[in-house]
């Protein structure tokens, strides 16, 4: 595998849509190129640490159900792919001028990341301009070329696309939200509060992960990022919604390794997987109405 390929996809349709559902992981990526490591300042474990670890396994069972999942090879560290690829950080990117209204740019969240979780810093020192670009053109640009097809395939075939963006998020960001009958959520649900998916997609999503037994909210503290703000386009048959895992459900947080619950979170989001597929032909006749 080169530094710089851009993603993997299951696609069981090769050619043609078999549902109206697409599933996307693009922070799972984990190959860190050497380049990336010998220049960062830290450790591989503490480069990981913005990483979506194994999330595009929990939802491996999507292709069996007939839905295509693409995946970020690459890590969030190298690139971010739910960033647009405007969001270049001057305090990174040599000759890159600042804008000063961006808050994920200023926090160094760009689509090439000055930091890591917890705001450590990756690289000592800048980085150029034409390596960023050149990031983006060999990944960014192929990965969304992609998805964008694989959901315009599916709007072509049955009318509507649903797009689930897939992520986890530390436990700890869960401690300041909102309770949900008195506990803390376990999965939250973001259509960046009405704007990327029609509420019956939403409803029938949620519902899904509730019958499966987890806790769920819905945009707080996270409501989409890029990807749902990009293809979440209901007026167009394009509905998008991004899920959260809260980590601790299934990994050991401080290796970054499967916990002993791996499996059974597994076995569980694969029920979800197939009740959210199976929910399709009416969910996709009330949409496209």
């Amino acid at each position: 595998m080169g530094d710089l390929a851009a993603y993997t996809l299951d696609d069981p349709g090769r050619g043609k849509a078999a549902t109206h559902v697409v599933f996307s992981s693009p922070h799972s990526g984990r190959y860190y190129p050497e380049s990336l490591i010998e220049r960062s300042q830290l450790g591989l474990l503490r480069l990981r640490a913005s990483e979506d670890a194994l999330v595009d396994d929990l939802f491996s069972a999507a292709p069996a159900h007939g839905a295509p999942l693409i995946a970020g090879v690459m890590p969030r560290a190298y690139l971010d792919l739910n960033r647009a690829p405007d969001e270049l950080d001057p305090a990174l990117i040599e000759g890159v001028r600042s804008s000063g209204v961006n808050q994920r740019v200023l926090a160094g969240l760009g689509v090439v990341p000055r930091v890591v979780a917890e705001g450590a810093p990756i690289y000592n020192g800048k980085i150029r301009l034409n390596e960023a670009r050149d990031r983006i053109s060999k990944i960014h640009i192929p990965f969304h070329c992609k998805l964008e097809q694989l959901l315009h395939r599916a709007r072509e075939t049955f009318g509507t696309a649903l797009l689930i963006d897939c992520h986890s998020m530390p436990s700890e960001a869960l401690r300041a939200a909102p309770k949900v009958g008195g506990s803390m959520p376990q999965i939250v649900l973001g259509d960046r509060f009405g704007a990327s998916a029609d509420r019956v997609f939403i409803l029938e999503v949620q519902a899904a992960f509730e019958r499966a037994g987890f806790i769920v909210a819905r945009n707080t503290p996270f409501a989409g990022g890029y990807i749902t703000q990009r293809y979440g386009k209901p007026a167009l048959g394009l509905h998008a919604i991004q899920v959260e895992i809260d980590r601790g459900l299934y990994l050991d947080q401080q290796t970054i390794e499967a916990s002993p619950a791996f499996d059974e979170i597994k076995r569980l989001l694969t029920q979800v997987i197939a009740d959210v597929v199976g929910a399709g032909s009416e969910t996709q006749k009330f949409a496209a109405e």
